[in-house]
């Protein structure tokens, strides 16, 4: 068991494409954990090996891949860059001790960098940036470094210049050494004499914020003191974990050029799960500060779960405090269940190594654990916690999944309930309204690969299309009507004779009953079925089979037959009587409204509402603060079922909006016309 303060949980994060499975892949090779270099256009890294990793050829899932660098482990969490899916960015987050976040030095500082930067920034992890693929065409390291100044701040300090760009990198230089590592075989050498000019310059610049750090420090740097290598990384190393500098090296993965150096510098400056400190915790009595020991009580958290149909749940965890062991039993704090530890493994990938505990600061994985989901915190019982929980985004892009054929029918809602285990940013839900089921997650491709994920592991084919809008429809002006059902066909005929009113209620009230008979003209016990006749009305309205709302409906006056009359008689004279009432009650089409709130950068304002305009959205309010706008709007759902899309699209990515529903309202004419006429086609359809 490794020592917790020779442990390293990294996290990599970048926009896509940056070069993250590469890197991790330079890494294992380095390290020997594997004999290979893989490839990300071959489909071969130890990082993406889900099918829909390979034929996408990008990241899907978090990976975990750790390996033994000279006397640390380190496990290093590579997480996709595509912004569908931040839940697997979000859950590695949580997991981490540290950030190295990585930079293309081609594309420089993309949006999807810059929302990471933000993830590290919420959960204040210390950081180094890596500006990978400097042997790219248009490789530009100064380039890439002001830009990561300009947005994140003058403390991201080089600690490493580039030998050579494009075709002509081969290695870098350390600036507080002032040794160049050259090619992959990283063989330290003196650097060349046309970068001592800039070696000098940069060094001086990192010296001094370094030496800031520390008050001993400043004064000896101001004395003109010498500060040894060993106690400048010392410093330099305290004022990563205190988030005063980042420091910014550079690297080509796919050449696995820098990569070493990188290591080194990742065990010297990024902080052990000791350095990292106490872990809050809840407790039946209040709060706990739990310390990263494996002497401490157990407290490990689940942060990310699979399923398989073959070899069952497989289940990634953190021991944050005490240790955990193979064939063991833990209380589930957050359900209150226990459970059953069988063997505990370390993964590569998908490579399974069985250990026989993990102790506090590691990561590791258990298979076939019953009751506990992703988030849920395993404790001792007679010492019960609960850690904080990760912070998932809400997902805002719906679709509706109907089963291909019988076969699915009977498994679709088990495998769903699956996906949502595995992936805490997908919700499935039953539309009441339309009866449809519903999968909303982060975007279009999100929903792809989890469609696909259901075919390959489950058999099980679904169709996907948008949402219907649940759609209402009303009355306008109190109306009455009267129905007589009167039909002699020989022995017993059949009698039900209704007067309604109906009446608009208020939004939101729903469809109500009454009954004001006098007299006995209607007798008590055919009410019943009148009220059942209407309700079975309401059902449908008349403009586009859509069910009526707000609506009150009074029994008033009628008649009955001592031989003819029945429950069935009266219960289809309501019904006609209803249809007949909302036909001439001026019918109107309501639709839903739903409470928008979207947030974008101050240049997209403009842009950002002049799309909710066209929507028939009413901007309610609007704030900026700190570079960023705020818009409070109500808009119809049917304008906002692809909204998810053309927000990322019209901010680059920066956009972000949240909704619920608000109320119903009335569709303006020319848009209810258009709403009867789709629901004609698909009547005739059916």
């Amino acid at each position: 068991m490794t020592a917790t303060e020779n442990i390293r949980n990294v996290v990599l994060l970048s926009h896509v494409s940056a070069g993250k499975t590469s890197l991790a892949e330079a890494m294992l090779y380095n390290a020997g954990a594997i004999s290979r270099l893989g490839k990300v256009e071959e489909g071969n890294t130890t990082s993406d090996y889900e099918p829909e990793e390979v034929k996408r050829r990008i990241s899907i899932s978090l990976s975990l891949l750790p390996f033994s660098w000279r006397e640390t482990k380190i496990n290093v969490i590579d997480t996709p860059g595509y912004a569908d899916f931040v839940g697997e960015v979000k859950a590695g987050i949580h997991a981490a001790d540290g950030v190295v976040l990585v930079v293309c030095a081609a594309s420089g500082v993309e949006v999807g960098t810059e929302q990471v930067w933000q993830y590290a920034n919420e959960r204040q992890l210390p950081r180094l940036i890596l500006v990978n693929k400097m042997d790219r065409e248009n490789a530009d390291f100064r380039r890439s470094l002001n830009q990561i100044q300009d947005l994140f701040g003058r403390h991201c300090l080089p600690l490493q210049l580039p030998i050579g760009a494009q075709s002509d990198f081969r290695g870098t230089v350390d600036l507080l050494s002032r040794k160049a590592y050259l090619n992959s075989k990283e063989e330290a050498v003196s650097p060349s004499e046309a970068l001592e000019e800039d070696i000098e310059s940069f060094r001086d610049k990192l010296v001094e914020t370094i030496a800031e750090t520390d008050d001993a420090l400043t004064d000896r740097y101001l004395g003109g003191e010498t500060i040894s290598d060993a106690e400048l990384w010392q410093a330099l190393a305290k004022g990563v974990k205190e988030d005063k500098i980042v420091p910014v090296l550079a690297t080509s993965s796919l050449r696995n050029i820098g990569t070493i150096p990188f290591i080194d510098a990742l065990c010297k400056l990024l902080p052990s799960p000791k350095e990292r400190g106490t872990i809050r915790a809840t407790t039946p009595q209040g709060e706990e500060l739990m310390e990263p020991e494996p002497t401490s009580p157990l407290a490990a958290q689940v942060f990310k779960t699979t399923t398989d149909p073959y070899i069952g749940k497989l289940t990634y965890l953190r021991v944050f405090s005490g240790t955990l062991y193979s064939d063991s039993s833990v209380w589930n704090s957050s359900r209150g269940k226990q459970e059953r530890i069988g063997q505990l493994f370390t993964l590569r990938g998908k490579t399974q190594e069985p250990v026989p505990q993990l102790g506090a600061g590691d990561i590791g994985a258990v298979a076939k654990l019953s009751d506990t989901s992703t988030g849920d915190t395993l404790c001792q019982r007679e010492h019960p916690v609960i850690l904080p929980p990760i912070a998932f985004p809400s997902s805002q892009f719906a679709s509706a999944v109907s089963p291909k054929t019988k076969a699915d029918l009977d498994k679709m809602s088990t495998v769903l309930a699956r996906m949502t285990e595995e992936d805490q940013t997908i919700q499935v839900r039953k539309d009441p309204d339309t009866l449809e089921t519903i999968l909303v997650g982060m975007g279009e491709v999100h929903v792809d690969v989890t469609m696909e994920r259901m075919r390959r592991k489950f058999g099980v084919e679904v169709n996907v299309q948008l949402p219907k809008v649940p759609y209402k429809e009303t009355v306008t002006i109190p109306m009455k009507a009267e129905y007589k059902h009167k039909k002699q066909t020989g022995g017993h005929g059949q009698y039900g004779h209704v007067l309604l009113e109906l009446q608009p209620m208020p939004r939101g009230s729903g469809v109500a009953f009454e009954e004001h008979i006098v007299g006995g003209v209607v007798p008590k016990n055919y009410i019943p079925a009148v009220e059942k006749g209407v309700m079975e009305a309401v059902q449908e309205g008349v403009l586009a089979n859509y069910p009526v709302a707000d609506l009150k409906v009074t029994l008033y006056d009628g008649s009955y037959h001592a031989v003819d009359s029945s429950d069935i008689s009266f219960k289809i004279a309501a019904m006609q009587a209803v249809k007949k009432g909302l036909t001439q009650g001026h019918p109107v089409i309501l639709e839903p409204i739903m409470n928008l709130r979207v947030t974008v950068p101050d240049s997209y304002m403009g842009e950002t509402i002049g799309i909710l305009n066209s929507k028939r959205a009413r901007v309610l309010h609007t704030l900026s603060e700190d570079g960023r706008s705020t818009i409070e709007a109500e808009a119809p759902l049917a304008e906002l079922l692809r909204y998810a899309t053309e927000i990322r699209s019209i901010t680059q990515g920066r956009g972000s909006y949240t909704m619920e529903f608000s109320h119903y309202e009335e569709v303006p004419s020319y848009t209810a016309q258009n709403i009867i006429n789709a629901a004609k086609k698909e009547a005739e359809k059916g």
